[in-house]
């Protein structure tokens, strides 16, 4: 392990944001970033035309218990920015660590996703997938714009969630999370 500074001080970080001119290495900053294990979620929404719509995503966190807040972001490149751009609401459907197969299933290019996949509209229509340990349903509050990403913010409308065990995600790989011997967590 190297705990040497990778990122010498900028004297201007404003140029440093707006422009390729890191001295950060992408993909040592990637390795970095995954030393910190997420959780694994698809976000959803429904198309104009109404049709469902959803990608894997790790990039969820809590923003605020009061009011209600999460976020979640998108690569400004992605394909699906129209979608999510568009829709009033999406859900956040966290993954349970039997669900590695859709993980991967939404994570891949495809023309239905949904194929046989049981899920039923939320608000807005954003689909809720069946067997998720957590679902949040959120009306699409505001966007952000940094860097190479979309962060959008949601405000909680509805939620549901269950006692199943949590897909992690950690180094480039799905894994779950071990209970400390005595079958308590801390």
């Amino acid at each position: 392990m190297n705990d040497t500074p990778k990122h010498p001080i900028n004297p201007d970080p404003a140029a440093e944001l707006a422009s390729d001119s890191s001295p950060i290495d992408p993909r040592d900053f990637r390795n970095a970033l995954g030393r910190f294990a997420t959780g694994v979620t698809i976000v959803t929404a429904a198309t104009r035309d109404g049709r469902p719509y959803g990608l894997t995503c790790n990039s969820f966190a809590s923003v605020s218990l009061n009011p209600p807040l999460v976020l979640w972001s998108l690569g400004t490149y992605s394909q699906s920015l129209t979608v999510f751009q568009n829709a009033s609401h999406f859900a956040v459907n966290v993954l349970g660590a039997s669900q590695q197969e859709l993980a991967h299933r939404f994570a891949r290019y495809s023309s239905d996703r949904f194929a046989g996949i049981e899920w039923s509209p939320g608000l807005g229509n954003a689909p809720i997938l069946a067997g998720s340990v957590a679902n949040f349903q959120c009306r699409a509050a505001n966007r952000y714009y940094g860097g190479d990403h979309v962060i959008f913010l949601g405000a909680v409308e509805a939620y549901a969630y269950n006692s199943h065990e949590p897909l992690l995600f950690a180094r480039g790989a799905y894994g779950r999370f071990v209970l400390p011997d005595d079958g308590k967590s801390s």
